[in-house]
């Protein structure tokens, strides 16, 4: 949530960031109207509780020298009933502005390039070099259909279409994926490891900015406030919801293993087969709480920590900085980590590594202490993924496929999968 205060100091500047998106202004002219009103609403109850009070100290006065009272209590009572409409009418002022401000997405930072869709992100870095064959390659769900470690057919079979069924190696590769990830994360980037529930309510869908904008795009379950989480980034941010942490804790990184669940109402084509586009799937996440002044530097080691799993994987990859055009609705900046797949011929996002700045934290409310006595500030809030793990098993069984049909696993795997190969069996 954007801070009506700068909104109302800088309102041509964040004016311009939020339209630099390319969807419009969002709604910013009318909360500055509203803004108006209600600062105008609140002066004239301030004005009329002023009155009220400066009465009720008259009324002991006029008693005590033997007066009548009954007309200024009855000025009172007019007052009370004045004040208290006034009251109801700012009530709804404040409700109708938070919904809207709820609806202005984070404005972008100055670094972001200028775009109107990811055909203008634009390229950081890449390591490794694309593979070749020299033979045919297929894409990962023939692939892994061959090797019998798939069953798409019994998967649409027991809950629709875009759900996914590993089993045996694919369910061991899967499996060895995550617990890879999270132990690269926890013993050598800092991360504490969480399990959170998979199930989050309405005000943590809304403290990460899902809702209410989104809404359509989540599954909920039908009477229950609550959701099935569409990332971890929800759960792992919301911990501290409400919150003031102590300056100790910052900066603080944790990580989780969780299903994600999203309707991927808009996606088609080929990128609706296999496990690139699906309706449930495994990712691990990293979220980072930091100081304001420390979240840039802490948005690069947190993109280098999602990086470093693809490099001990051996899969060539990409970095872009995304486009304000191309942007997510809560963050000021990402990076999107691609790995290279080559049934497409293209990179492919792996990761999303962002900085939401304050924005997030201002919904959720979650700030710290500078020091003894300050005044609370709102952190900045980071996260990515570190990695899809669908994706990542995607891109193994593409990038390490042999002309036999079998998949070379990675060494960093091995330990995981006990088996350097998987054949047709």
């Amino acid at each position: 949530m954007l801070d009506i205060k700068r909104i109302r100091e800088d309102y041509k500047n964040v004016l311009a960031a939020v339209t630099s998106r390319g969807k419009g202004h969002f709604g910013l002219p009318d909360v500055l109207i509203m803004d108006k009103n209600r600062r105008e609403l609140t002066r004239e109850t301030e004005q009329l509780q002023a009155k009220r009070n400066a009465d009720s100290k008259e009324v002991p006065k006029i008693k005590a020298a033997g007066g009548d009272a009954s007309e200024i209590l009855e000025e009172m009572k007019a007052l009370a009933d004045q004040i208290k409409e006034k009251e109801a009418l700012l009530a709804a002022q404040d409700e109708a502005m938070k919904n809207a401000l709820l609806n202005i997405p984070n404005t972008p930072d100055a670094t972001v390039p200028v775009g109107k869709d990811d055909s203008e992100n634009v390229e950081q870095r890449r390591w490794g070099e694309p593979t070749t064959f020299d033979f045919e390659p297929e894409a990962h769900w023939d692939v892994g259909t061959e090797l019998g470690i798939f069953d798409f057919e019994r998967a649409v079979k027991i809950s629709g279409a875009r759900f996914t069924l590993s089993k045996g190696l694919g369910a061991r590769l899967e499996r060895s994926v995550t617990n890879f990830m999270l132990d690269l994360h926890t013993k050598e980037h800092g991360y504490t490891e969480v399990l959170p529930p998979f199930m989050v309510n309405r005000d943590a869908m809304t403290g990460t900015g899902q809702l209410p904008k989104f809404e359509d795009d989540m599954y909920s379950l039908a009477g229950t406030d609550l959701f099935m989480a569409p990332t971890a980034e929800v759960p792992l941010t919301n911990l501290y919801r409400d919150e003031i942490l102590p300056i100790e804790m910052l900066p603080h990184y944790i990580t989780a293993y969780t299903p994600c669940f999203r309707k991927e109402a808009g996606a088609a084509g080929r990128d609706t087969r296999g496990l690139i586009r699906v309706h449930q799937f495994n990712k691990v996440e990293l979220v980072k709480f930091t100081r304001p002044e420390e979240s840039w530097d802490e948005l690069e080691s947190l993109t280098a920590a999602a990086e470093e799993v693809l490099k001990r994987l051996g899969l060539p990859y990409r970095v872009v900085a995304l486009s304000t055009g191309d942007l997510g609705f809560s963050a000021a900046k990402t990076y999107d980590i691609e790995v290279w797949m080559p049934s497409y011929g293209r990179y492919l996002e792996i990761s999303s590594c962002s900085n939401f700045t304050d924005y997030q934290a201002r919904r959720a409310n979650i700030r710290f202490r500078p020091g003894p006595g300050a005044k609370p500030e709102y952190v900045h809030t980071l996260n990515g993924s570190g990695l899809a793990v669908g994706r990542t098993v995607a891109a193994i069984l593409e990038n390490f496929q042999q002309e036999d049909g079998s998949v070379v696993i990675p060494e960093a795997l091995r330990p995981y999968t006990g088996t350097d190969i998987i054949k047709k069996q």
